[in-house]
C-alpha cells in the first residue's frame, strides 16, 4: 500500500524530500470513513522548471464507473505529459478523468496516475481537490471509524523521510571527500552505528551520540530533519559470524538493557532533540539468525542455538523497542533480513512470527515499531529486471537455478514489500513501511548485464542475466565487484518508506585476516577471499575483497571500488 498521507485541506504544505520530492503532508488523523474521498498529490521531481507528480485518488464513496478529479493552480504550473489519465487544462483548472481501462472506481478503491508539467516561480500544491464534484480531504461530519491519514496519538508521522532531510555524518562525510571522486557522493545521508557502549560517548576522539545530534540540528534549520542511528549490540551479537561479534556475552542482557540501551533512550529523549525525527534500525542480524541457523539445519551454530535458549535476542530487541518507542520523535525499524536469507518458504513466515514475538516482549507492543529494513550491509540486487521468479527455460522454472535455487524472490524489492505482507497478517500494523539499504547493492560498472542471458539453460539465463554478480547469495563480506545503488530517497515504490545508505559506504564488513584488537571483533573466514566456503553460502569461494581492515573501519579500496561500479552511475 501507499505509504504517502493524504492531505487535509486546510493545512496543506510543500516540503522537500531528500531527492527533490515534495508530497503534501498531514497535520492530524481523520477518519476514512468520514471523509468521501482523498487525493494524494506527490511531487516525485523538480528541477527548478519542470517537474513529474503522481497522484492517487481513493474513493471513499459508492462505486464509480467513471471518474475525474479537478485542482487549480496558485502558480504557473502547465502539464506538458500525463498517464493513466485524460488530462485537459483551462488556465489554472486541471481536470484529470479516466482513461477506458480504468474507470472503475470500488467503494475504497484507489487509482493512480501521473504527470509531468512546467513552471516558473513557485510549484506549490493545489490547495484543494475533488472528485466529480466533491470536496476530497475534509471531513463531511459524517463520523465512522477506521483508517486515515495523520499522524498517531504520538505525534509520529505517517513517514519520517517523507518531506525531510536526511542527517549527512560528517564523520563518513569526510572520509568520502577525502578519496579521489569522493566529493560527488560525500553529502549523502548514511546511518550512525553504535555498535558499542563506548560509542556513545564517542571512541578515540570521535563523534559521540549528542554529538551527532546537535550536528543534526545544525543542518536541519527551518525544516524537518531526519537521523539515522543503528542499534547494535546485543548480547551474543552476530551468533553466525565472527565479523561483527559484539562485546557483550551471551547472558549479558541486564548490562545491554542499563549500560546499553537506557543511556542511548536518555539522550534521545532530551526535549532539546524532540524537533528532529529519530529513525532507530534495531539490533541487525539477530531474530532471522534464531530461525535460519538453529536446530538440526546445516547452517546451525552452537552460539546461535545457545540465543535461541536463553531468550536474549528476544529480550534485547523487545526491551529496545520498548525503551526507545517511549520517546514520540523516534520512529524504530527492526532489521528483516534480505531476500537471499529469508526469501525461502522455510525462513520467511517463521521469521515474522519471530519478529512479532520480540516486538511484544519485555513491555513493547507493535504500535513500537514504525517498520522494518532489509537488506542493511548487504549486496542483493534491488530489482533484477533480466528475469523473474516466474520465467522458465525449455520447461525448467528459474527458481531450479542453482543462484535462485528454489527461493521465491530474486530481488530485494520483491522480497521487502512482500514481506511487509506477511508481517502485516501476522499482527503488524497495516502502516509499516519498509527501508532498504541501497549503500553497495547497484552492480554497475562493465560487469552488468544489458539483457538476459542465453536459454542455453536455466543456469546460463539466470546467471548471464542477473545483476548481482556475488559468486552465491549467501556471500555478504567485502564483496568484489560491488557498486552504489539507488541515492537515498522517500517514498521511492508501494510500502517502501526510503531507500537509505545505512551501511556507510567504504566502512570494511570485517578484515581479510586476523587483526587483535579490542573491539570484540572476530575473524571470519568468510572475509578471506581464500577461503572456499561452508553450507551458509553453498560451500563457494567467499567473494571477499583482500586487505580488509576490521569491520567499521575505513577500506579505500572498497570505496573506490563502489564509486567506479556505482548504478545509477555516478
Amino acid at each position: 500500500m501507499s505509504r504517502t498521507r493524504t492531505a487535509i485541506l486546510a493545512a496543506l504544505a510543500l516540503v522537500a524530500g531528500t531527492a527533490g520530492t515534495a508530497t503534501a503532508v498531514v497535520p492530524g488523523d481523520v477518519s476514512a470513513a468520514s471523509v468521501p474521498c482523498t487525493v494524494d498529490y506527490k511531487v516525485q521531481n523538480d528541477w527548478g522548471s519542470g517537474f513529474t507528480a503522481a497522484v492517487t485518488v481513493t474513493n471513499n464513496s459508492a462505486a464509480k464507473s467513471s471518474w475525474a478529479v479537478k485542482w487549480s493552480y496558485a502558480g504557473d504550473q502547465k502539464v506538458t505529459n500525463f498517464w493513466n489519465t485524460k488530462l485537459t487544462q483551462s488556465g489554472t483548472a486541471v481536470t484529470a478523468a479516466n482513461e477506458t481501462y480504468n474507470g472503475s472506481l470500488a467503494t475504497g478503491g484507489s487509482v493512480s496516475f501521473g504527470f509531468q508539467g512546467s513552471y516558473s516561480g513557485t510549484n506549490a500544491i493545489p490547495a484543494t481537490f475533488t472528485l466529480d464534484g466533491v470536496t476530497c480531504n475534509v471531513d463531511d461530519g459524517s463520523g465512522g471509524g477506521g483508517g486515515g491519514g495523520g499522524t498517531d496519538p504520538s505525534g509520529r508521522v505517517d513517514n519520517p523521510y517523507a518531506g525531510a532531510k536526511v542527517y549527512v555524518n560528517p564523520e563518513w562525510s569526510a572520509h568520502a571527500a577525502a578519496e579521489p571522486g569522493g566529493s560527488r557522493v560525500s553529502n549523502q545521508p548514511t546511518g550512525v552505528w553504535l555498535d558499542r557502549i563506548a560509542a556513545i560517548n564517542g571512541v578515540g576522539g570521535g563523534m559521540g551520540l549528542r554529538a551527532h545530534l546537535d550536528a543534526a540540528l545544525q543542518q536541519k534549520g527551518s525544516g524537518e530533519e531526519v537521523v539515522q542511528l543503528v542499534v547494535y549490540d546485543l548480547p551474543g551479537r552476530d551468533c553466525s559470524a565472527l565479523a561483527s561479534n559484539g562485546e557483550l556475552g551471551p547472558t549479558d542482557i541486564d548490562k545491554y538493557k542499563t549500560q546499553f540501551i537506557d543511556p542511548i533512550a536518555a539522550i534521545l529523549a532530551d526535549s532539546k532533540y524532540s524537533s528532529l525525527r529519530i529513525v532507530t534500525t534495531v539490533e541487525l542480524d539477530s531474530l532471522p539468525n534464531l530461525v535460519t541457523n538453529t536446530g538440526s539445519r546445516a547452517t546451525a551454530t552452537p552460539a546461535c542455538d545457545t540465543m535461541l535458549a536463553n531468550g536474549n535476542y528476544v529480550k534485547g530487541v523487545g526491551y529496545a523497542l520498548a525503551k526507545l518507542g517511549a520517546i514520540p520523535n523516534v520512529y524504530n525499524y527492526i532489521d528483516a533480513g534480505h531476500h537471499g536469507w529469508l526469501g525461502w518458504d522455510d525462513n520467511f513466515a517463521p521469521s515474522a512470527n519471530v519478529l512479532k514475538q520480540a516486538a511484544t516482549s519485555e513491555g513493547a507492543t507493535v504500535d513500537d515499531v514504525q517498520g522494518f529494513i532489509t537488506n542493511t550491509a548487504n549486496y542483493s540486487a534491488l530489482k533484477e529486471n533480466n528475469f523473474t521468479i516466474n520465467d522458465t527455460v525449455n520447461g525448467t522454472s528459474v527458481r531450479q537455478s542453482k543462484w535462485v535455487d528454489w527461493n521465491r524472490y530474486v530481488d530485494e524489492l520483491s522480497y521487502a514489500q512482500a514481506f511487509r505482507n506477511e508481517l502485516v497478517s501476522v499482527g503488524f500494523n497495516s502502516g509499516i513501511g519498509m527501508l532498504i539499504d541501497t549503500s553497495r547493492n547497484g552492480w554497475g560498472g562493465t560487469a552488468r548485464p544489458a539483457g538476459p542471458g542465453p536459454k542455453t539453460s536455466v543456469d546460463t539465463y539466470v546467471d548471464g542475466g542477473r545483476y548481482d554478480r556475488r559468486i552465491h547469495v549467501g556471500n555478504w563480506c567485502n564483496q568484489s565487484g560491488a557498486g552504489l545503488g539507488e541515492r537515498p530517497q522517500a517514498n521511492p515504490a508501494t510500502g517502501i518508506d526510503a531507500y537509505v545508505w545505512m551501511k556507510p559506504p567504504g566502512e570494511s564488513d570485517g578484515s581479510s585476516s586476523a587483526i587483535p584488537n579490542d573491539e570484540g571483533k572476530g575473524f571470519d573466514r568468510m572475509c578471506d577471499p581464500t577461503y572456499t566456503g561452508n553450507p551458509r553460502n553453498g560451500n563457494s569461494m567467499s567473494g571477499a575483497l583482500p586487505n580488509a581492515p576490521l569491520s567499521g573501519h575505513w577500506f579505500s579500496a572498497q570505496f573506490q571500488q563502489l564509486m567506479q561500479n556505482a548504478y545509477p552511475p555516478l
